[in-house]
């Protein structure tokens, strides 16, 4: 199996799920898509997010508009690695089985030792690599791992419900992604 830029931080995650297409555009143009891109404009996506705070009790959203980079960012997630136009990796440490979900941030050089007890350590790519002039392959990873027994009870109980939409998020942003990027809009 090839390598991972996650590897670094998360060599042997309880789950991963990784996402590739082919974009017919530049890396620097595809990543900066990605990163300016309002998830929550998809209706369908903002529908999942909805869903899964309803479900498990979380407090309502009043947000604006805003690329999935920013937002990401103003929930707690950290940068770990960020190489403009190629790769950015971004993590946090949460408990996902709450409603209202605190994300906080690493830092890089202490993500992989970090081993504080009832967490769960999530990882998540965007990278891009040239494969032909002008052709981007264009991929989204996700890994996480518990910190102890009692977290990986609670989280794999969580996520065999909440992959579904999860994975649907995934699967509804990257062919967005795609067509902004090749048609260079955002």
């Amino acid at each position: 199996m090839k390598t991972s830029p996650l590897d670094e931080f998360i060599p042997d995650p309880d789950i991963r799920e990784r996402f590739e297409r082919r974009v017919k555009a530049p890396p620097d143009v595809v990543m900066r898509t990605a990163y300016e891109i309002d998830m929550q404009s998809i209706w369908l996506i903002r529908a999942i997010i909805n869903t899964r705070k309803f479900v498990l009790g979380g407090t309502p959203d009043e947000r604006r508009a805003m690329g999935m980079v920013e937002e990401t960012r103003k929930l707690g997630w950290g940068t770990l690695v960020e190489e403009p136009g190629r790769l950015l990796i971004c993590g946090a440490v949460c408990q996902p089985w709450f409603g209202d979900v605190k994300f906080t941030a690493i830092p890089a050089e202490d993500f992989a030792a970090y081993n504080e007890p009832d967490q769960v350590k999530i990882v998540w790519s965007l990278e891009a690599e040239e494969i032909e002039p002008n052709v981007t392959l264009f991929a989204h990873e996700v890994r996480a791992f518990a910190t102890d027994a009692e977290a990986r009870r609670k989280f794999f109980r969580y996520w065999r419900w909440a992959r579904f939409g999860i994975i649907a998020i995934r699967l509804l942003l990257l062919p967005a992604i795609q067509k902004r990027a090749e048609n260079g809009t955002v």
